[in-house]
């Protein structure tokens, strides 16, 4: 009987959604997100056209495009720089604020 439940527990954790929780701090973000600012503006709304809008873009993308600019899977002269230094709570911090912001389908015009 007890091989039975835990065949059944065992099935059941198998076939339950996985979810998912940030697993950055937002507040601790924002402090970090001073050399950010300058180009992708205080909240993730970029200060020129030319940069991307960070506000509430995906927390997993962020992190990604961060670590891929790290670890130099993705390339930009002036991101590769600044993510070179970010330790993954640095890049988890940072993508909880500006995915905690206020953007994408929000934003109509600057």
């Amino acid at each position: 009987m007890i091989k039975l439940q835990t065949a059944i527990a065992s099935m059941l954790l198998v076939a339950a959604p996985v979810v998912s929780f940030a697993k950055g701090n937002a507040a601790e973000g924002q402090n970090k997100s001073a050399t950010c600012q300058a180009c992708h503006g205080e909240t993730g709304i970029a200060t020129q056209a030319i940069y991307p809008n960070l506000a509430g873009q995906h927390e997993d993308y962020l992190e990604k495009a961060l670590l891929d600019y790290r670890d130099g899977h993705r390339v930009n002269a002036v991101m590769s720089n600044f993510a070179l230094n970010l330790t993954n709570e640095d890049i988890e911090d940072l993508a909880a604020w500006f995915s905690s912001q206020k953007g994408l389908t929000e934003i109509k015009d600057k």
